[in-house]
């Protein structure tokens, strides 16, 4: 064979590039750790890094390049941003050990009317008017205010995980009811098809099994499938009407023979002809 014969074959792969990845930008409270495990069994050649962020910085990462995708909460700040929201936290109120609301398992927002409440910059609840006395200084982080109510210095209000994160021993927690809540999303930049590795992990926090999830797993599967040879029947014996249409593995009955009767009873004698 000549080379103007020879077919033209793919391009082999470029060795210095670098293998695909995943990054996956996430905010203080939540937690990827069982996303990131089902993805880990699922594309176990594709690489997922975590990237920790604020609140703050969690949009301008996807905006900018820094994530694939980010584990967010609402509301998105933008229109060149894609999200689909994933649950909703319970709020609560962080107080000491000691307090008066340690003795119930929850409190309203008319309960907090007299208790100096305090407002981080990063809170995330979105108040229109957060409840109780506003401090005479808003907290810079969520962590300067938990030291402050470790200190006596008034009570914080946060979404559920928030409070576990910042757990200490001489703060508890309680329920807060009638207040905003925050929910929690994942976020991509906007675009008219959403990454393939991005529709993996969104097939991922979303439930799909790994035979419904969409994507290039997805696209490989149904690749292999259209390959595959269907199996042919065996053709029906000449002379043989019928033949191969059987459903059950009983015999017909012969006619006129001894064999047994349709109805599957003992055979009888035979009839005589007329």
């Amino acid at each position: 064979m000549t080379g103007s014969d020879a077919s033209p074959s793919a391009p082999s792969p470029d060795p210095s590039a670098d293998p695909p990845s995943f990054r996956l930008a996430y905010v203080p409270g939540v937690t990827p750790s069982k996303w990131v495990r089902i993805w880990n069994e699922r594309l176990p050649d594709v690489p997922l890094a975590l990237h920790a962020v604020t609140p703050a910085e969690a949009f301008g990462a996807l905006r900018e390049g820094a994530a694939d995708a980010g584990l967010v909460r609402l509301p998105v700040d933008g229109d060149d941003l894609s999200a689909i929201p994933l649950y909703t936290e319970t709020t609560v109120v962080v107080i000491p050990k000691d307090h008066l609301f340690a003795e119930v398992e929850e409190v309203s927002a008319e309960d907090l009317a007299d208790e100096l409440v305090l407002h981080p910059l990063d809170d995330t609840l979105g108040w229109e008017r957060p409840p109780g006395r506003p401090a005479f200084e808003r907290p810079a982080t969520t962590a300067d205010a938990i030291e402050l109510v470790a200190a006596g210095v008034g009570l914080l209000a946060v979404p559920q995980s928030l409070a576990r994160l910042h757990h200490r021993k001489d703060l508890t927690y309680r329920t807060l009811n009638e207040v905003p809540q925050s929910r929690v999303a994942l976020s991509w930049p906007a675009a008219d098809e959403a990454p393939d590795l991005v529709e993996e992990f969104i097939g991922i926090v979303r439930g799909r099994t790994v035979n419904s999830t969409r994507g290039r797993r997805a696209e490989e599967r149904k690749g292999q499938k259209e390959q595959k040879p269907a199996k042919s029947g065996k053709p029906a014996k000449s002379g043989k009407p019928g033949a191969g249409s059987r459903t059950s593995g009983r015999p017909a009955a012969r006619k006129g023979g001894t064999g047994g009767s349709a109805r599957g009873g003992r055979s009888g004698k035979p009839r005589r002809r007329s």
